[in-house]
């Protein structure tokens, strides 16, 4: 594909994108986006291309264009076409508008005529003269081919390729110009000892000072060649590293955000030591532990040169060298188990860290700062004894490797003394030899920092490597049913599931249909498996047996970003996220109007206290929150839930932290605005049943009771659901409930 010339925009700028209707209207490149995907047979869904979207203001930049249509099973290419210049073999084509507009071009007609689908003129195709359309015409273009059908997941991770080598390999001719200014930088840096040879055996003994001003003219270019060329060589490994950096670490983000709840592995502490040490992969090959890499080869070179002008005196760094390495080498599994301790060790203080940190108040009111303290300490005490052995492990290396040069030196100076007696070499090839013997030795007196660094990249290369093969919920090459707009209706079918790791079943056999508009509280005791049932409707989870429909469909066929938009959760452990009040309100929101913000801060209750605060909607949250009420934050989850009008509403426990004033005011106004839509509570609070017509008792992870709520009238509630019960939390990751 032809990718010359820049861009109208930068991709991360957003491409081409204009404003759209309304919070479920696409912009004109999603329109032609999705256009282009239906017609190659490979048809996307709205919320695939929305969760390729990288952009703060959520526009679909170009580059976000491209890997929703390698995901989808297309192959995408960007760059700059003339109209002429496109036939049957390159369209349907993508063609980029001024004024932020697309169109798709579908075929090129006698007499000038183009055809082409302008989202803005409907679904139909039309035609357009192509000086019309040159008019406008930016001059760039999004090209697509279908991906051949067999095993197309195999293909488009073949084509993505892996996370790291193939971002590596993208940047090829970076590190090519790496090795090729290295190899000019020794060549050129043999100049100062051949310099100094010849004016010991020619210039001192002759007195031949033009020769002198001539030789240290030349040697004095060299320098300042060498220099520029050093300089370039740490400029393209900058620049490498940056796109590394880029590319990986937003796969590396997006794998996180994709990734399947139930592949997630350890603690929250651990799960960031691990992203954490992308750093130190990073570093590996972006700083100048690499170009001690490179140089290593030219070992060979300065010892041929020895050879060339000293004879025997290469004798001396060619039995130095493979001592240099021996140690090296041999030191390198004690590195490598040293390496993962450390990095196991770094993982648990990580841990504790940000368990602490999350849980500072609690500490402080529990008087649990001993505990934490202990822990904490334990933690860095065993990393710092691996830390201790390993620094003394590659201090021994250096110095060996220290050592070693200086006593090469040395030998060569001893040795040289008896073959200039003998005639065999001069005085200014002995110096030479010695420059060029400590020149040959440099590189290896970093070679032992080099392995320690490449020992902890290999580990932390195994730890992220790790992460990228956990299940994902968007699979390479998947193809979704697309389902923008549901009905309602919730079917589970015998639902079996375990939380991972957990040998018990949080549910066994759960069978229920909720018909849409219908509205449902789902009761039970603590852990009887409540809270599961919502992750289950959420597609957080997926049952080990049976399944879990929407409108007839298996939630595991529907697009994950369709199923959660259509489901505007409350969940029971109420999270904020830094930024204002109004960004926590949208957040998970395609462009909303202020309009709907503002409804939905209405019905939850958060007008009543956020409208007395001078700062209103642009009040600045702290992590989590901090500074509010519990009921204030759990009125701005609620409203977050009501953003966009969802068919479906979840909610678990939304008003366990609101007085009974607040709470009767959010009860009155979610009556009103639910008429028409499926509700689902999950409660132990007999205040929200007035929310609902219809209760699902779980026990013991089966439904025990299904029916009108006149049944609790009736003397036949549930433990765990008696009238007056007070409100108790659930735990939220990884427990049965």
């Amino acid at each position: 594909m032809n990718t010359q010339g820049p861009p109208p925009q930068t991709p991360e700028g957003g491409g081409a994108e204009a404003e759209p209707a309304g919070p479920d209207a696409t912009s004109p490149l999603e329109a032609c986006l999705l256009h282009v995907a239906a017609t190659l047979d490979r048809p996307m869904t709205l919320a695939s291309i929305h969760a390729a979207q990288s952009g703060a203001q959520g526009g679909l930049a170009v580059r976000d264009a491209i890997t929703a249509a390698e995901r989808a099973g297309l192959q995408a290419g960007f760059g700059r076409w003339k109209l002429s210049d496109f036939d049957e073999v390159l369209t349907p084509a993508i063609l980029l508008l001024e004024g932020e507009r697309a169109v798709v071009l579908h075929d090129v007609r006698p007499g000038g005529k183009l055809v082409v689908y302008d989202p803005a003129l409907g679904d139909s195709l039309g035609e357009v003269a192509r000086d019309k359309l040159a008019g406008v015409y930016t001059g760039y273009a999004l090209l697509m081919r279908p991906e051949h059908r067999e095993d197309i997941a195999a293909q488009v991770a073949g084509r993505r390729g892996h996370w790291f080598w193939s971002t590596l390999a993208q940047n090829r001719w970076s590190y090519t110009q790496v090795i090729l200014a290295a190899m000019l930088a020794n060549f050129l840096s043999l100049s100062t000892s051949i310099f100094i040879m010849v004016v010991y055996d020619r210039v001192l003994p002759n007195e031949a000072i033009e020769s002198l001003i001539a030789l240290t003219v030349g040697v004095g270019i060299a320098l300042l060649f060498d220099f520029l060329i050093k300089s370039l060589r740490a400029g393209f490994i900058d620049r490498a590293g940056q796109r590394a950096d880029m590319e990986m670490g937003r796969r590396i983000f997006d794998q996180l955000l994709d990734m399947q709840m139930r592949a997630r592995k350890g603690s929250t502490g651990a799960m960031a030591s691990t992203l954490r040490e992308f750093e130190t992969l990073r570093d590996f090959f972006t700083s100048a532990t690499l170009v001690a890499v490179v140089d290593l080869p030219f070992i060979f070179l300065f010892i041929g040169v020895i050879y060339l002008i000293g004879g025997p005196l290469a004798i001396v760094p060619a039995i130095a060298v493979p001592l240099v390495l021996i140690v090296g080498i041999a030191v390198q599994p004690v590195l490598a188990r040293l390496a993962e301790q450390s990095f196991a060790e770094g993982q648990s203080k990580q841990g504790v860290l940000v368990e602490t940190l999350s849980g500072l108040e609690t500490i402080k009111a529990v008087g649990a700062a001993r505990r934490m303290r202990a822990r904490w300490e334990d933690a860095i005490s065993r990393q710092s004894d691996h830390g201790l052995k390993s620094r003394a492990v590659t201090q021994f290396a250096i110095n060996a490797t220290a050592f070693t040069q200086q006593a090469a030196q040395v030998m060569i100076v001893f040795y040289g003394v008896f073959l200039i007696t003998a005639g065999e070499v001069s005085m200014g090839a002995l110096i030479a030899a010695v420059i060029l013997t400590g020149r040959t030795l440099a590189p290896l007196a970093q070679l032992a920092q080099t392995l320690t660094r490449l020992n902890q990249a290999r580990t932390s290369y195994r730890s992220l490597d790790a992460l990228m093969k956990a299940d994902s919920e968007r699979p390479e090459g998947k193809s979704w049913i697309s389902r923008p707009r549901l009905d309602g209706e919730i079917t589970f079918e015998d639902v079996h599931f375990a939380y991972p790791d957990q040998s018990v079943d949080a549910l066994r056999g759960v069978s229920f249909t909720i018909k849409p508009g219908e509205r449902v509280a789902v009761l039970g005791r603590i852990g009887s498996g409540k809270s599961t049932v919502a992750r289950l409707m959420l597609g957080l989870y997926e049952p080990r047996q049976g399944a879990v429909l929407m409108d007839g469909i298996d939630i595991r066929q529907i697009d994950p970003g369709d199923l959660r938009r259509n489901v505007g959760s409350v969940l029971q452990d109420v999270w904020l996220f830094t930024g204002t009040v109004r960004e926590n309100i949208a957040i998970g929101a395609v462009r909303p109007h202020d309009s709907d913000i503002l409804e939905a801060a209405r019905i939850a209750g958060v007008e009543d206290f956020i409208s007395r605060h001078p700062s209103g909607y642009d009040l600045m949250l702290a992590e989590r929150g901090e500074g509010l009420s519990g009921g204030q934050k759990q009125a701005i989850s609620l409203a977050r839930a009501l953003v966009g009008r969802p068919p479906v509403m979840l909610m678990d426990e939304p008003t366990a932290a609101m007085d009974v004033q607040n709470e009767a005011g959010v009860i009155r106004a979610l009556k009103e605005h639910m008429q028409g839509r499926t509700l689902v509570v999950v409660t132990h609070r007999t205040s929200l049943l007035e929310l609902v017509d219809r209760i699902i008792v779980i026990d013991q992870g089966k439904v025990s009771m299904d029916g009108p709520k006149s049944l609790l009238t009736r003397g036949r509630a549930p433990q765990g659901a008696a009238p007056g019960a007070a409100p108790q939390k659930e735990p939220e990751d990884g427990t049965p409930q």
